[in-house]
């Protein structure tokens, strides 16, 4: 049948009370209600297949975990179930002294007295006898008058007082008395108050304080809005005498889906108490939630004196118990409710988290209170026990703000616009080509695959492996006295990892990152210029490292057009140091913008002529002997290759250059050096860290054993052979790095020695040793002495080797 074009013709309005001077809606609520949980009463007579003792007995430690200290257990008298789950309660001895077990039965006698029975022994119990007093009740169901309806109240009243006493003279349970006119918000209001009237006197032990009678004023099916429920609760408490001896209970359904506003209203109006339960569970469309109730007045800086810090458990008793979910758009409790999917909504979340942070950081210096205050969030969902996790999600809805946020909260990286706006088209490509929501773990791997972030598993064809950034001052002869000092230009030495392949590359520019650029355009044919760039920290403490962003475009521009230019790529790089931030954010970047693009190679297998850069023999070094030179050394032994290459008409092999390299440094061959190492051992001697380093030389053939004490090993070896000497060794650069990793990692150590103040010499001579061991220390010093083996130094006439 459809719906009816003149529903007035079948359905009655409500009809509303005239309080002209009403005087609830001008009240704000200040504190908590009592609160009284009947989910394992009234939300189990709802369930399909009702709770078993074992569900019953999780639910109600729950309840008393989250702060419940009147709990309705049962309907004793109407299963043995119910009746033995009271009673194992009791007899276990779980119910607190500070909890009171409520009880329901109808206004019969021997089902009060099986009641009464139930919670016999306990310490603190709450009878609760109803009977219907509307005329639909009166006149349909049980064909009573008025007269008979009050009578049957009265009656019934005065048997659990006569019962209760006895209880309590014997087991010493103390007692509270709670009646209901059930169905109260169809009862004309005035027969509803001279009801409890009658029910007061009958019980005639009404007082203050916790001998107040409990009136519970039941929307048993809700038929009217909020305001009129407000109405009907403001009469009451008008009208009722003795209002201090009075405890006014709520007990709304949310037949109309206003269960919620009703209470809150009722509240204003006049009511003490509630009586619900979690998520609205109950018969028809259920009970009011009182986990939405107690929030909702959390979220306004009053506690509700229930705690739900930990929500997720409280909704896995509930769905394992009364086996019904928790809808995804629940109030608080939906999986959904936290959760931004549109693009708008996530923008405003982002920004929102970012000002609050520095809110929060203004209003800590302050000594002022910090307060929430989020777009589309009226609660922290940390005060529930989530996390942030689901706050953002995204979909094909979603816009680039909340991509960022998730990048920002899982990855420590606070992108900057523009680049939020390139990684948003990746995403949105993805998603709308799957139509399916990209979860976390998508996104974080598309960003670190499209952005070569995160280790070697996201490499791309080119990777940093290490890197040295000098400086020198650039020659400007214009410069005049008291003029700001001539800029430095930037050199930058490195390492990468070209299609597997290591290469050495130079460059120089005003900042490490154009010399990397002007290295990759020597060395690979690879032109780009930065147009922006950006950095922030990541962590704190010891731990914290750079983040670096940049955008990149194509070389070889005007100024203007490269600022122009519709062609970029993004680029991210995190580093401890922040050099190496910046130069892997520029190679992220050029990995982006070269493709599949094919590189010059480098050519090692035809040889090398007169023409040969000197990167190139550093990058057949490195390849083959795992040597990462260091720049003044490269130069030193680029002459070498350059002398050997000119005796062979301008050609060197690949083999014939890695020779040469070993001959020249005596690296990983057999020849003996002039001065060998063949024992040390090396000690702390006295304060600030001093050494005493004794050393077994072999020196010409002849053993030499000697000490000397050094801030160092190095130190140390000098003096050792400075005493032996005419002249002096000291060192012009060191340089060291790790080969190979794990157990079969190596020291490999650098070192280039200069010769002054020799008798009859004016010139300064310098040359360079290297060496690798297993222990560091080793490597250094051997280092050391083979370049004092290459140099021509002047032995001192010795005695006994004094």
């Amino acid at each position: 049948m459809p719906m009816l074009a003149e529903p007035y013709q079948k359905y009655k309005p409500y009809t509303p009370l005239v309080i002209p001077d009403r005087q609830w809606p001008s009240k704000v609520q200040k504190t908590a209600p009592i609160w009284l949980s009947t989910d394992l009463r009234d939300g189990n007579q709802a369930l399909a297949n009702p709770m078993t003792i074992d569900q019953k007995t999780r639910f109600f430690q729950t309840l008393v975990k989250c702060g419940l200290k009147e709990i309705e257990v049962a309907y004793p008298a109407a299963s043995d179930t119910d009746f033995n789950f009271v009673r194992g309660l009791i007899e276990g001895g779980q119910v607190p002294d500070d909890v009171w077990l409520q009880v329901l039965t109808p206004a019969r006698a021997d089902l009060i007295k099986r009641t009464i029975d139930s919670v016999a022994g306990t310490k603190q119990a709450i009878i609760h006898m109803y009977n219907a007093t509307s005329p639909n009740f009166r006149n349909v169901v049980f064909r009573n008058s008025k007269e008979k309806t009050i009578a049957l109240a009265v009656e019934h009243t005065k048997i659990v007082r006569q019962l209760t006493e006895e209880c309590s003279a014997k087991h010493g349970t103390k007692f509270k008395y709670e009646y209901s006119p059930e169905t109260f918000t169809q009862t004309e209001p005035e027969f509803a108050i001279e009801v409890c009237e009658a029910v007061k006197a009958a019980w005639g032990k009404a007082g203050t304080g916790e001998d107040r009678i409990i009136f519970n004023l039941p929307a048993t099916v809700e038929i009217a809005p909020p305001n009129h429920y407000a109405d009907q609760i403001e009469n009451f408490c008008r009208k009722i005498t003795e209002r201090e001896k009075v405890i006014v209970s709520l007990h709304p359904h949310n037949d109309r889906g206003q269960g919620v506003a009703a209470t809150e209203l009722g509240l204003l109006a006049g009511g003490d108490r509630v009586e619900g339960c979690l998520f609205g569970n109950g018969e028809r469309t259920g009970n009011v939630d009182l986990v939405n109730l107690a929030l909702n007045l959390y979220t306004q800086g009053i506690h509700p004196k229930l705690d739900f810090s930990d929500l997720q458990s409280v909704i896995d008793t509930v769905v394992a118990c009364n086996d019904l979910p928790v809808h995804p758009r629940h109030p608080y409790a939906g999986e959904l409710v936290f959760t931004a999917f549109s693009g708008s909504h996530q923008d405003a979340i982002k920004k929102g988290f970012e000002a609050q942070r520095t809110g929060h950081a203004e209003a800590a210096s302050r000594g002022e209170p910090q307060y929430w205050d989020m777009p589309y969030l009226p609660i922290d969902p940390a005060d529930l026990g989530c996390n942030y996790e689901a706050v953002i999600r995204v979909n094909a809805q979603s816009g680039k703000g909340g991509i960022a946020y998730l990048i920002q909260q899982h990855l420590g990286l606070d992108l900057p616009r523009k680049m939020q706006i390139a990684f948003y088209q990746v995403v949105q490509e993805t998603a709308d080509r799957e139509a399916r929501e990209m979860l976390v773990e998508d996104i974080t791997s598309a960003f670190r695959t499209t952005y070569h972030y995160g280790g070697s598993k996201y490499e791309g064809r080119l990777a940093l492996r290490s890197f040295k950034i000098s400086s020198e001052p650039v020659a400007d002869s214009s410069v005049g006295e008291g003029d700001e000092p001539a800029d430095e230009r930037r050199l930058f030495d490195g390492t990468i990892l070209v299609d597997g392949v290591l290469r050495v590359i130079r460059g120089d520019g005003n900042g490490p990152l154009s010399a990397l650029l002007d290295a990759l355009c020597t060395h690979l044919d690879i032109d780009f210029t930065v147009r922006e760039y950006s950095e922030h920290a990541i962590g704190e403490g010891s731990n914290v490292k750079a983040a670096s962003y940049v955008e990149i475009v194509r070389g070889g521009q005007e100024v203007k057009d490269a600022r122009k230019s519709a062609e970029s790529w993004w680029g991210v790089g995190a580093d401890s140091d922040i050099a190496g931030s910046g130069l892997r954010a520029v190679l992220s970047a050029v990995n982006n913008a070269i493709g599949n693009r094919e590189l010059p190679e480098l050519k090692l297998s035809v040889g090398f002529n007169a023409k040969s850069g000197q990167a190139d023999v550093a990058s057949a070094i490195l390849n083959s002997l795992q040597l990462e030179l260091p720049r003044r050394l490269q130069a030193s032994f680029f002459e070498v290759v350059q002398r050997a290459a000119r005796e062979t008409g301008d050609d060197i092999s690949y083999s014939s250059l890695i020779q040469l390299f070993r001959d020249t440094f005596n690296y990983g061959i057999p020849k003996p050096s002039r001065i060998a190492l063949k024992s040390f051992t090396m000690e702390n001697v006295g304060e600030g860290g001093r050494k005493e380093l004794k050393v077994d030389l072999d020196w010409d053939g002849v053993e030499r054993q000697l000490s000397s004490e050094g801030t160092g090993a190095l130190s140390a070896v000098l003096l050792v052979l400075n005493s032996q000497i005419e002249g002096t060794l000291s060192i012009k650069e060191y340089a060291e790095h790790s080969i190979g990793e794990g157990s079969d990692v190596q020291a490999a150590s650098y070192v280039e020695l200069a010769y002054d103040d020799v008798p009859g010499q004016t010139k300064r001579s310098t040359a360079w040793g290297v060496s690798s061991d297993t222990d560091i220390t080793a490597s250094g010093l051997k280092a050391v002495l083979r370049a004092a083996s290459v140099m021509d130094i002047a032995s001192r006439n010795l005695v006994n080797g004094k």
